[in-house]
């Protein structure tokens, strides 16, 4: 018999399980380089508006010029921010309007402010513009009613809700009088109305029943105005504290002034990325101690 030439059998059978077991290898582990980036990157991207910080500054180049314009309810906090800054360094000039949150950003984006004071965060799509958005302050919003409303009780956040969604609409239904309540809502362009939105309506839609009001411009002292003695509005605690015209409702048997507050929320600066040295200048001297004292100077 005559000999057979070439490997024995085993030889073929080993390179067999080589091959494979390569082929194995390589279609589980191609992918994980890959995937391991991605998620640095989305971590990355979801801490922007947190983690970015600008030094305090020493010195400002005189003619310096910030304009501001953004959220109704940060107005103290630019005017006591802008004496601050125009105090410590002279010469230097902040330009401060208050015409809304969005209107704010809107600014911003054309190029005609150069910081935006923003009471709610940023959408993904205004982050994907290059905003970036730092914290400056924290705020409670406060439920107020007419100094002389008869209703003396304190609130749970479900009832807030339904008298918003127009499901609660006497104030008989709450312990009080019967009297309709009349709802004063702010504009959708208010970022005090976006947060509302989120925080108390759960990210639902404000009610459209006949006793709800909705302003046509974002402005606190006319909602402060229309209230009277059966209205209940909302506002930034800061702006109502020490309104002697209105006073603010507890919420689950809470006060703004209480720590515990339940309608509490950040305040943010957007600005465009990369900053300009005013915009850096100016954020540092915001988040500065200096600057945390002027914003809670009386």
């Amino acid at each position: 018999m005559a000999k057979s030439s070439g490997p024995p059998p085993i030889v073929y059978i080993l390179a067999l399980l080589l091959i494979g077991g390569g082929g194995y290898w390589f279609l589980t582990h191609k992918n994980k380089q890959p995937e391991s980036t991605v998620t640095n990157t989305q971590s990355t991207e979801t801490q922007i508006t947190t983690t970015t910080t600008f030094p305090s500054p020493t010195n400002v180049a005189s003619g310096t010029v910030v304009r501001v314009d953004g959220s109704t309810s940060m107005v103290t906090i630019n005017q006591n921010l802008k004496g601050g800054f125009e105090k410590q360094f002279p010469g230097t000039n902040v330009a401060t309007s208050a015409r809304g949150s969005s209107q704010g950003i809107q600014s911003l984006l054309a190029g005609s402010v150069d910081v935006a004071a923003s009471s709610r965060p940023l959408t993904p799509q205004e982050q994907a513009q290059g905003l970036e958005a730092i914290p400056i302050a924290s705020d409670k919003i406060a439920i107020v009613v007419g100094i002389n409303n008869p209703f003396n009780g304190s609130l749970t956040s479900n009832q807030v809700k339904g008298i918003f969604q127009g499901q609660i609409t006497n104030w008989s239904e709450l312990g009080g009088a019967n009297v309709t309540i009349r709802v004063i809502n702010r504009p959708p362009v208010s970022g005090t109305h976006q947060t509302f939105k989120e925080m108390v309506l759960n990210g639902e839609n404000f009610g459209n029943s006949s006793n709800i009001t909705t302003l046509e411009r974002d402005a606190t002292t006319p909602m402060l105005r229309a209230l009277g003695n059966d209205g209940i509005g909302y506002a930034t605690y800061a702006q109502v504290q020490y309104q002697q015209t209105v006073r603010s409702l507890p919420i689950d048997n809470l006060l703004p002034s209480s720590t515990t507050y339940p309608l509490s929320r950040q305040l943010f600066y957007v600005y465009q990325n990369p900053p300009t040295q005013a915009v850096r200048d100016f954020l540092g001297y915001a988040t500065s101690p200096q600057g945390q004292q002027a914003i809670f100077a009386n």
